[in-house]
């Protein structure tokens, strides 16, 4: 008897899903919790995996809208070793022996190193289980996936890791060879253009951004920090860090606990409007914001009041983790009070972050940059980063916000104040 393949629930207020991608394909033999496709909703993204071994047929193609519980396949449960063998998107689509080394030969570019390169991509593909678009990423780059670490469930590659690896692998690896016109020279570029539709999560992102700015008075207020101190305490306890508690020491936990004692000093900042009533929070849930290919995403650290800074630390490791593997739940979105963003890691200098309503503000950081700086009437270099607390001027007045960002300078400036509670 089959085993019905369904869209499975998320939470209450999630009523439909788009089936974004198959990672398997009609006809192909699946294992137990093994994953098969992966759903977006406009808050989470969701990997669903088999529940048992078969045959699997597909019903639902990907990039359908379909409703939670409604049925997207089955799974036979036969001989799995009678199966027909699963097919790759490598011998559905051969490409002729003939076409690199003629398209080589016209640009004029050495071909050995490329076709082998490929050649070892494809064999490795091959034998390497792929999503779709991970299978694309690497023809187009001809990379050999053996050399690749897989972050995904069961060491399975992902988009991420491939991206990843691109970034940091040496000069060398081959790129496609450009097409010639007629007379030897560089063939023009085809303006093109291509039309997707916006994914549920980006259709929510966009509608919650329009919605801050239309429906509070957002005002936000500037600082820099003096990271000296936070980085000389990180160098010189970093290893002695991770050998105790299994994890790093970044400065992620020295901001969140920066930010939950100035929101107990300030604690309208930490407060939503709810009609005309203000409802203050005994407690500090910290979301923090991390983007994803597939947009932003703000995970929430509970009760980040009772941690100390491995617990923040793990917390973010454990939500990192889930992300990559698409197991982000709604309820790990739900229920944040405050929000911390961390622009630069992408490079950014200085930004200006949008409130995550319903709270009433957000601290936007930045790359940490070394300045020229004034201390003690002398000019001296030190590594600075420019801090933004974006915040809802109908419940927060200038003096807080001001007086909330100025305590987050100080003890991270001076991070045993925290500790002493000073």
């Amino acid at each position: 008897m089959s085993i019905e393949v369904k869209i499975p629930s998320v939470g209450e207020s999630v009523q439909e899903a788009v089936l974004a991608e198959w990672f398997k394909q009609d006809g192909d033999t699946v294992r137990k919790d093994e994953p098969l496709f992966v759903i977006e909703t406009d808050k989470v993204t969701l990997e669903v995996v088999a529940e048992a071994d078969g045959v699997l047929k597909i019903t639902v193609p990907a990039g359908e809208t379909v409703a939670i519980g409604a049925v997207v396949g089955s799974i036979d449960p036969a001989d799995v070793s009678a199966a027909p063998p699963e097919k790759t998107e490598s011998a559905e689509t051969p490409q002729p022996e003939t076409e690199a080394p003629q398209k080589a030969e016209q640009a004029k570019a050495p071909a050995p190193a490329a076709s082998k390169t490929a050649a070892q991509s494809a064999t490795s593909a091959d034998k390497i289980p792929l999503a779709p678009s991970v299978r694309r990423l690497v023809a187009e780059k001809h990379l050999d996936v053996s050399k690749i670490k897989g972050t995904g469930p069961g060491g399975r590659i992902n988009k991420g890791d491939v991206l990843l690896y691109l970034e940091n692998a040496p000069a060398g690896i081959p790129e496609p060879a450009e097409t010639t016109a007629s007379g030897g020279e560089p063939a023009a570029p085809v303006a093109t253009e291509e039309r997707k539709p916006m994914s549920p999560i980006r259709k929510r992102i966009a509608q919650r951004l329009l919605e801050s700015k239309q429906n509070t008075a957002m005002l936000t207020t500037f600082n820099e920090i003096d990271m000296s101190r936070a980085m000389e305490i990180r160098s010189l306890y970093k290893e002695a860090f991770k050998k105790r508690h299994n994890v790093s020491l970044g400065f992620m936990s020295f901001f969140v606990k920066a930010c939950v004692q100035a929101l107990q000093e300030v604690p309208e900042i930490n407060a939503f409007i709810d009609g005309s009533d203000i409802i203050y929070h005994n407690y500090q849930h910290i979301g923090v914001a991390v983007g994803t290919e597939r947009g932003l995403v703000v995970p929430v650290i509970r009760h980040a009041e009772r941690m100390n800074y491995a617990q923040v630390e793990k917390a973010i490791v454990d939500y990192v983790a889930k992300i990559k593997e698409n197991r982000l739940e709604l309820a790990d979105l739900e229920g944040g009070t405050f929000t911390v963003s961390n622009g630069g890691v992408y490079g950014s200098l200085l930004s200006t972050p949008i409130l995550n309503m319903p709270q009433s503000g957000i601290l936007g950081m930045h790359k940490i940059e070394k300045r020229p700086v004034v201390i003690d009437d002398e000019i001296v270099i030190r590594p600075m980063m420019y801090v933004a607390l974006s915040y809802d001027h109908r419940i927060v007045d200038g003096k807080g916000a001001v007086t909330c960002l100025k305590r987050i300078k100080e003890f991270i400036e001076n991070p045993e104040r925290m500790a002493l509670e000073v």
